[in-house]
């Protein structure tokens, strides 16, 4: 019974938010039934500590307990329209229509009637009619700077009178009526009031969030919201044009030609540099960009959001797409709005007929307005970037060249480097005359550096490699050239797979051994082999007669040579789990990884990556052997004695093979059963 009141109840739930019309209603609804226990039209509030902001509770807010990262407590309070009545639980009681002076003093909003009795507003929202009325909080009057207050409550109260007329629509606007983008003319000159509805269920007019909505009246309905509201007669063109703060963003605007769009219709959020964020820009930079119509249209179309957002509609962190292809996080902490995770915004929601200005105190450069080497600024290729410069290479990350540069994380080097003329030929192998994505290369590719050499690439089911080192991050694709982040220092290849065990000292046995066995040729040949090669220490490691008798007998150590050979290139990156592979002879090999170490039939690698132009070296200090057979568990041998014995004991005639039924009787596991029986 416990189980189907659950079931009912989940099932109430969605069939509740499925039904709800939009996403206002969707979190009214999760409000109520959260507050249900606490009796009819009860809902749940979040009050964020320390303030007196609330909000209906959607999903998240409610399991998480925060707001704009700060802490919240749930209080239970009557849902719009309704009241307590006296004896009973919860708010069982509509609350009795009166018109909307009255509505006014009932929802809580008495300094709004106390200025519409001022303004000789009283007998208009007490008469005949249909409005709806937008009504400032008592803390929204008196958040309003006093010199704005005076001004408003001077002159015969004809400002006040207007102000309060912009507030009000000549027509009667449920939370239903209210959609996102809408815009209705209010009763004062029918300049137009905007409003927003957010997918989170916050509905703001001109950028002030409702409070409390839906409270009706005789006479129309009252929703309280969180500010002053003002008129809005320019847009967002006019205000970036008329302010001084924004005098190097209006000269940027007009010399990227987007003036025009600006001042279209549209539902835009700008991020507006202020002149004091342009100077914080090294010149050089600044300079670049501003002469560079493609980057500066790009940089600026990185400050606007294709939807316009309030400040009041964040509150959690919220990937936003900009006009120039990609995301900003908007999110906030406590009242401070943020960009990207850091409280950059000084001003926020200047409002214009086509959107709202955010003003930020720095400039936001996307990767597709920086050069090479801005693009490693503040990454995890910081050390790359300083060998890149210190081998002579500063023009290539820094002019319009187009380029891809294989930038090793800080962590691929090791110890203390020196600028030899080795490593300066190195770090021209790590940049690519061409511009590549890593979505874009395809197995078996090859790639020319600027040192002349070809890199290959290889596509693996775990992982993206070229040559040794494979793509560690998103790629970052700047102005003129892109930066893949690799896992190691790259290896280019410096000969076939003879030449390099011959160039390395550890493999002389090895080499020895590939010679007696006529191998040679086959290792030289073009082709793409993997080779787990045996150190000098490998070969020591056998007993010398097994060595001797290994070397002297050449089908024997073909054999063994071939099943140390795979005819498929696998550097270490591409190696997961369980990864196998076929040797030129004999059963499949078994390749794994633990604590960063590959592993072949459980033998360690103790170097991995020994890139040829015919293959890869991997270096072993011991011989593979085949893996033992797999082994039946003592509890499977269990179970099969048990039903053998089973069989005698029933009488039952059972065809069996005598002398293995009796070693398995004599097992340890058929000894351990018989004791328990």
């Amino acid at each position: 019974m416990k189980h189907l009141t659950l079931l009912a109840l989940a099932l109430t739930l969605v069939v509740s938010i499925c039904v709800a019309k939009s996403p206002y209603q969707s979190v009214l609804q999760h409000s109520r039934i959260r507050g249900r226990p606490h009796g009819p039209n009860v809902c749940a509030m979040q009050k964020i500590q320390g303030t007196d902001k609330k909000y209906f509770t959607n999903c998240k807010q409610w399991y998480h307990r925060k707001i704009c990262g700060k802490p919240t407590v749930i209080s239970y309070e009557c849902c719009p329209g309704y009241e307590k009545a006296t004896g009973e639980k919860g708010c069982p009681a509509a609350l009795p229509l009166v018109n909307i002076y009255n509505t006014l003093g009932a929802v809580g909003a008495t300094t709004t009637q106390m200025y519409s009795d001022r303004a000789q507003l009283r007998g208009e929202i007490e008469g005949p009619g249909s409005f709806t009325f937008f009504a400032p909080s008592n803390e929204a009057w008196a958040a309003l700077p006093t010199e704005i207050l005076d001004a408003l409550v001077s002159n015969v109260n004809i400002e006040l009178l207007n102000a309060l007329h912009y507030h009000m629509v000549n027509k009667r606007l449920t939370s239903e009526d209210l959609k996102h983008g809408a815009a209705f003319p209010s009763m004062y000159q029918d300049f137009d009031v905007h409003i927003h509805h957010y997918p989170n269920g916050i509905v703001t007019v001109n950028c002030a969030r409702l409070v409390k909505t839906d409270q009706h009246a005789t006479n129309g309905i009252v929703h309280v919201v969180d500010r002053v509201i003002t008129a809005i007669t320019n847009d967002v063109s006019s205000l970036i044009d008329t302010d001084d703060d924004l005098e190097t963003l209006r000269t940027a605007v007009a010399a990227a030609g987007l003036t025009t769009m600006l001042e279209n219709e549209g539902h835009y959020t700008i991020f507006a540099p202020t002149n004091e964020a342009f100077e914080k820009i090294p010149a050089d930079t600044l300079t670049r960009i501003l002469g560079d119509p493609v980057a500066l249209k790009d940089m600026l179309n990185y400050h606007i959001l294709k939807n316009m957002h309030c400040s009041e509609s964040i509150v959690s962190g919220t990937p936003l797409e900009t006009l120039q292809g990609t995301t900003l996080e908007v999110g906030c902490e406590g009242d401070e709005m943020t960009l990207n995770g850091k409280a950059i915004i000084q001003s926020k929601d200047k409002l214009g007929t086509n959107g709202v200005v955010h003003y930020i105190n720095e400039l936001l450069i996307p990767d597709s307005a920086k050069t090479l080497l801005e693009l490693a600024e503040g990454s995890t290729v910081t050390t790359a970037t300083k060998m890149f410069v210190d081998a002579g290479l500063s023009a290539h990350l820094t002019g319009s060249e187009a380029v891809t540069m294989l930038a090793p994380q800080n962590d691929a080097f090791k110890g203390s480097l020196t600028m030899t003329g080795e490593m300066k030929k190195l770090m021209r192998n790590h940049i690519i005359k061409e511009t590549v994505s890593s979505a874009g290369l395809y197995h078996g590719q090859e790639l020319e550096t600027l040192g002349g050499l070809k890199l290959r690439v290889f596509v693996y089911r775990n992982n993206l490699c070229i040559e040794n080192a494979c793509i560690a991050a998103h790629d970052k694709t700047g102005r003129f050239a892109t930066m893949l982040t690799v896992d190691k220092v790259l290896v280019p290849p410096m000969g076939t797979v003879m030449d390099v065990l011959k160039a390395d000292n550890r493999f002389s046995t090895l080499v020895d051994a590939i010679q007696k066995a006529g191998m040679t040729e086959l290792l030289n040949k073009q082709g793409a082999y993997t080779v787990f090669a045996p150190t000098n220490d490998a070969f020591r490691a056998m007993p010398s007669a097994d060595l001797n008798r290994l070397m002297s007998n050449t089908q024997q150590l073909v054999s063994t040579l071939k099943y140390h050979m795979g005819e498929e290139l696998l550097v270490s990156g591409g190696v997961t789990s369980h990864t196998r592979v076929q040797p030129m002879l004999g059963e499949r090999l078994e390749l794994g990884v633990r604590n960063q170490t590959m592993y072949v039939n459980r033998v360690p690698v103790v170097e991995a990556d020994l890139m040829a132009t015919n293959g890869v070296v991997h270096a072993l200090n011991a011989i593979i052997k085949p893996l033992p057979p797999k082994v039946q568990s003592d509890q499977a041998a269990g179970s099969v004695v048990m039903t053998r014995t089973s069989a005698v004991r029933s009488g039952t005639q059972v065809v069996r093979n005598d002398d293995l039924f009796q070693k398995v009787m004599k097992s340890r596991s058929s000894k351990t059963m018989t004791r328990v029986q």
